[in-house]
């Protein structure tokens, strides 16, 4: 019965991650987001395009990773294992979404929201090191400065779990970072080329 519950939880946190909010917030503009820029469907892609559009696509992004943790999971209750399923659920629903023909964004807004939920003082504290990490990376004008940010947060993150919570956390973080990681390979690759 758990297991059964654990599914369908599981399900309904792939279909909300699944919601393409950066095509969403693009509607009415003119402009397929999946068709301009590096035609990936999420918030760095919409910031090229549009500011303004830019922020509803990562408000809508964190939203749907934090949302299925707010309903499923307890706190105190739960294992943190439950919340962690719920979170890698929406992440993968972003990544693959079943609107998008399976392909989707990479990941990052999502799975903040997801941590945000679960962990929010050691979210917060990824938040600010993105945020000092993404601007000073677009001052230097460093390339794919979005994917080094995005990819060193989780890093960071990873060790503020070590740091702070349990050996498990740091499996899952770190689990979560080589995804996103992989997610971000061809930014990695434009790097050396």
């Amino acid at each position: 019965m758990i297991e059964t519950r654990l599914i369908i939880e599981a399900l309904v946190a792939f279909l909300i991650g699944s919601i393409p909010f950066a095509v969403l917030a693009m509607m009415g503009s003119g402009i397929d987001i999946r068709k301009v820029g590096s035609g990936n469907p999420g918030f760095n892609n919409v910031l090229r395009v549009n500011k303004p559009r830019a922020l509803l696509t990562l408000a809508g992004d964190m939203l749907k990773g934090y949302a299925p943790a707010a309903i499923f999971y307890q706190p105190g209750v739960d294992p943190y294992f439950h919340g962690w399923l719920l979170g890698f659920a929406a992440v993968f629903g972003h990544c693959y979404s079943p609107f998008l023909k399976f392909n989707g964004g990479k990941g990052i807004a999502t799975s903040a929201g997801v941590m945000l939920r679960l962990y929010p003082l050691l979210a917060a504290a990824g938040l600010a090191f993105f945020v000092l990490v993404r601007v000073t990376g677009s001052r230097f004008r460093v390339p794919e400065s979005g994917a080094i940010a995005s990819v060193a947060t989780w890093l960071f993150f990873a060790l503020l779990t070590y740091l702070y919570v349990d050996s498990f956390a740091v499996r899952m973080a770190l689990l979560m970072s080589v995804f996103l990681t992989w997610r971000h390979k061809s930014n990695i690759r434009n790097l050396f080329d």
